[in-house]
Parts: structure tokens; C-alpha cells; sequence
């Protein structure tokens, strides 16, 4: 979700500056709410798990794209099945460009030594390239973000209508290694409720999310989203909220298409691998203390943990955040 976020801000600026192209962005179905607000971009759904299941599959949403008249491919992704897809695509005479990833970068970057950090190119400017290399030049300059959206009657009900500021806070993570501990996550909660300034609003999804959510809700004021809303209810939601706490994950980069203040804990990985959010202020970036795990960044996403550095991230401590969140929305 969070690579499909990143795509937003870099249509927008796309949109912006090359008005008479006509965008469709071939994605799962239940991304379709984050491309909603940008006119003249349509969405395609990609039915993997069914229609589109296997080559087959893929060649029947190939003839299906066929009929649309493209003129260029940009393929943002990289994977085995854009890899097919590009392959039918060049039979059928239409120009494709691929994502280059900087795999051979990234891998020097997250090598199991002590190493002197320095920044990759962004996943941002890398699917700008993509487009540049089509003949689309984009500008990432211009923080273009979407509008605010308005909040659904089932969110109005969770919310309420008060003057108290907007804290969302999305504690999970795809792995461990970039997760913060979920008792370090209790007391940053249990520190903004207690000032009774704030507005609490607790994200995630799955079972076992929603049940370690509610036993926080159950001690502290403060709400849980999770199972609650539809996706692009939530979407409305974080464009209303005044900051996101969130790992280095999808939920990061889904208030950063809105220009909402995002404040990301980092414990195995890093903002220098390219997945900073879109736009976002590097101070509010909180990590790991490299002092005490040298070999960080071990991993691009997280799931490669060394012995020793299963709790890197609760070298951060709930203090700091609470310092940071304050600081943020006292701005």
C-alpha cells in the first residue's frame, strides 16, 4: 500500500504539468480511493486473485488495456507479473519503461557492517524518471498535496465535533523489525490522553490489531478506527488529522499525500533507503540509536533482523515522541 501511496504526489505534480496526458493507473481495487481526487486519471482494476489470475490471466487484462489506445507504459512496480505484462505490451509494438529499484544500492546500503550513511535517490524521483524516460518530465518540487475530504456520517460518529487537535497514530508495521513495541506505544498514548488537549485516533487492521487497539481504548481516551470504516472513509479521516505517528509504513504515506505532519519511527530500516513520505520534514523522522545498533539499516523493508537488533526501535523512547507530537502541533 505504502508504494502505491507514493505514486500520488508524483501523478499530482505529473497532472499538473502535463495537463492534455491522459493517465490510467492499473492497481488493486481497493487503492482506487487514493487516485480519487486527481481528475483525468482513471483506474483500472487489476483482479489477480480472480479474472487475471496467471499468464492467461494477465493476457486477458493485456487485451482488456489494449483497447484503451496507449501510447506508453509506466510500470512503477517491477515485479513478475509487469514483467509479463511488459513482455505482451512489446509484442504489441507499445513502449514500455521500468522502475529501476537501485537493488545493487540498496543492498550495499543494508550490508551487516558499520557503515557511513548516505541518501539513495527517493522511490519518488524514481518513478519521476520512469516518466521522464517516456518523454514525460515531472518536477518534484512543488509539494502538491490532496484537499482535505469530508467525513462520512459513520466518522463523524466516532469522532464528535470539539476544538481538540487531531493525533492519528498507526502503531503496526509488516514487520517486527520497524515496529515499535506495542507497551512503548501505550504510554505515548497514555501521555496525550492525560493532557485532555488531544484527540486520540488509533489505526490498523486485522483481528489481532483491533483486539491489542481496543484494550488500549479500553484504558485511555482515545478511539479505535480498525474494522470501523471503509478505506476510503479512513482516507477522509487522516486528511483531517493535524499529525500521523506512524512506523515506516503505508499508513506514513497516506496522510503525507494530504500535507498532513507525519512523525515515523524507524527501527531496522531507514529514511537514506528512498520510502521517506512525500514532502515531509526529516526532523520529525525519529530512529533507531545507531550507536547501539551500527549495522542499521539491515534491511530495505524490515524483515531482515540480526541477532541483537529484534528491539532496535525501543531505543526510542516514548518521551521523545511525546516531545515530538507536542512539538508538531504546537506549530
Amino acid at each position: 500500500m505504502g508504494d502505491v501511496a507514493m505514486t500520488v504526489p508524483v501523478l499530482t505534480n505529473f497532472q499538473q504539468q502535463h495537463p492534455n496526458v491522459k493517465i490510467t493507473v492499473l492497481t488493486r481495487g481497493f487503492f482506487a480511493p487514493m487516485f480519487a481526487q486527481l481528475k483525468d486519471v482513471s483506474v483500472i482494476e487489476a483482479k489477480v486473485k480472480a479474472d487475471h489470475k496467471g499468464v492467461l490471466g494477465l493476457w486477458k487484462l493485456y487485451k482488456e488495456l489494449k483497447k484503451l489506445n496507449i501510447d506508453g507504459v509506466a510500470d512503477l512496480h517491477n515485479v513478475l507479473r509487469s514483467n509479463i505484462l511488459k513482455r505482451f505490451f512489446s509484442w504489441g509494438g507499445i513502449p514500455v519503461v521500468q522502475i529501476d529499484k537501485g537493488r545493487k544500492e540498496k543492498k550495499a546500503l543494508t550490508v551487516l557492517r558499520p557503515k557511513k550513511l548516505s541518501p539513495l535517490k527517493t522511490t519518488h524521483l524514481r518513478y519521476a524518471e520512469v516518466f521522464a524516460h517516456l518523454g514525460h518530465s515531472v518536477s518534484l518540487d512543488t509539494n502538491t498535496v490532496l484537499q482535505k475530504e469530508t467525513l462520512s456520517e459513520a466518522a463523524l460518529k466516532l469522532t464528535g465535533q470539539n476544538v481538540q487537535k487531531w493525533v492519528g497514530i498507526a502503531p503496526f508495521a509488516a514487520f517486527e523489525g520497524k515496529q515499535y513495541p506495542i507497551e512503548a506505544m501505550r504510554q505515548v498514548v497514555g501521555e496525550l490522553s492525560n493532557t485532555d488537549k488531544y484527540k486520540i485516533i488509533l489505526f490498523g487492521g486485522g483481528e489481532k490489531e483491533k483486539v491489542l487497539l481496543e484494550a488500549i481504548t479500553d484504558k485511555y481516551d482515545c478511539i479505535s478506527v480498525v474494522g470501523k470504516l471503509s478505506f476510503k472513509e479512513e482516507l477522509a479521516l487522516i486528511s483531517n488529522l493535524d499529525v500521523m505517528l506512524a512506523m515506516d509504513s503505508g499508513n506514513a504515506h497516506l496522510a503525507a499525500m494530504y500535507g498532513i505532519p507525519v512523525i515515523t519511527l524507524w527501527g531496522v530500516t531507514h529514511p537514506y533507503a528512498g520510502f521517506y513520505p512525500f514532502g515531509q520534514d526529516m526532523g520529525n523522522a525519529l530512529l533507531a540509536d545507531r550507536e547501539l545498533f551500527p549495522y542499521i539499516p539491515t534491511s530495505v523493508y524490515g524483515n531482515k533482523v540480526p541477532v541483537g537488533y529484534e528491539k532496535a526501535i525501543a531505543s526510542i523512547k516514548p518521551d521523545d515522541i511525546v516531545v515530538k507530537l507536542k512539538s508538531v502541533l504546537g506549530k
